[in-house]
């Protein structure tokens, strides 16, 4: 029942927060957006009108696309409401969880933090949306900071299931919980990581896509043709097979060769294998070979796994437009 979805808060207007608004409001949530900057009327109005529109653009295009009747996009919009900055104590009070998404400037956050956990209930959480200050530079400025923590969002907000979720050393575990299991039930996928620049996501994505850039600059293939390998290979198998899993799926033997290989070939220590893939290599951790790898199959039905594995990738063939029937004798 909608009365059982409690109220959100994203402070900060930007591009985030409505993102974050777009994915509450759809799921039942009254979102309130509350503007951290004081404006003249006419200057808010102007942004109210903006964020609205880009927030029902938003909505429209994910009805269109067949999520939902578009007819209900008025429905979904009336549930946010856009704050400011003079009103942003009611919103922020009445809020159950506050998202925070200023600029990435770390005085301005922890400005903007200060005056939120002042402002918001007891008990109530407060996640700043950084993808770049870690949790534990920004919690000093909180008033209670047992309830807050880091929640990065992946870019568009209201499409990208993950939210890494970052906990910090004062962190009750209790926050953690209740933030993931909300995030769960607008059907987020939060994953927990330590304080630690990158997060996860950033920082995989960083080394990749500077490789992609650097293969270019190179001339080992046109960029059109990078992106259709990531497309078609690289994307293709990630988007089922987790990156650990695969290198249990292949064997950690492989890597490691590989990253040797490589090393040498190329002249770079950035593809030399972490100690953690030696080690494995010396403990037989290989992967689904030794039943024991990045991940445990122990007890696992290893034919099972791999055909609801493949089945998976089949699907994607079929999404892709690129599954063909077999060529048959005449």
């Amino acid at each position: 029942m909608a009365s059982e979805r409690p109220p959100i808060a994203c402070l900060g207007a930007g591009r985030m927060g409505r993102g974050i608004a777009v994915c509450f409001a759809y799921a039942g949530h009254a979102v309130a957006l509350v503007d951290a900057k004081p404006r003249p009327p006419e200057a808010f109005a102007a942004l109210e009108r903006e964020a609205l529109a880009e927030i029902g653009d938003a909505l429209r295009t994910l009805g269109e696309l067949g999520l939902f009747d578009p007819a209900q996009v008025g429905a979904l919009l009336a549930r946010v409401r856009v704050v400011p900055e003079a009103e942003a104590a009611e919103a922020l009070g009445a809020a159950a969880v506050v998202f925070e998404g200023v600029p990435e400037i770390l005085d301005l956050k922890r400005e903007a933090l200060a005056r939120a956990s002042a402002m918001m209930a007891p008990g109530a959480i407060l996640a700043s949306t950084t993808s770049t200050i870690l949790v534990d530079d920004l919690s000093p400025a909180v008033a209670d900071p047992a309830r807050f923590l880091n929640a990065h969002w992946l870019n568009p907000a209201y499409i990208v299931p993950l939210v890494e979720v970052s906990p910090g050393r004062d962190t009750a575990p209790e926050t953690l919980a209740r933030l993931n299991a909300l995030l769960e039930s607008v059907g987020k996928v939060p994953v927990t990581c330590a304080a630690s620049p990158g997060f996860i996501v950033p920082r995989l994505q960083t080394l990749a896509m500077n490789e992609a850039a650097r293969m270019v600059e190179e001339g080992v293939a046109s960029a059109e043709e990078i992106d259709r390998a990531v497309r078609y290979g690289f994307g293709f198998r990630f988007g089922v097979l987790g990156m650990l899993e695969f290198i249990d799926w292949g064997g950690g033997d492989i890597l490691y060769h590989a990253s040797r290989y490589l090393t040498g070939a190329l002249g770079h220590e950035r593809y030399r294998a972490p100690e953690v893939i030696e080690r494995n290599m010396r403990e037989g951790r290989i992967g689904l070979r030794t039943g024991q790898g990045f991940l445990d199959y122990s007890g696992r039905d290893i034919d099972s796994y791999r055909r609801q594995r493949l089945g998976a990738l089949v699907e994607r063939l079929r999404a892709e437009g690129l599954a063909k029937p077999p060529v048959l004798p005449d």
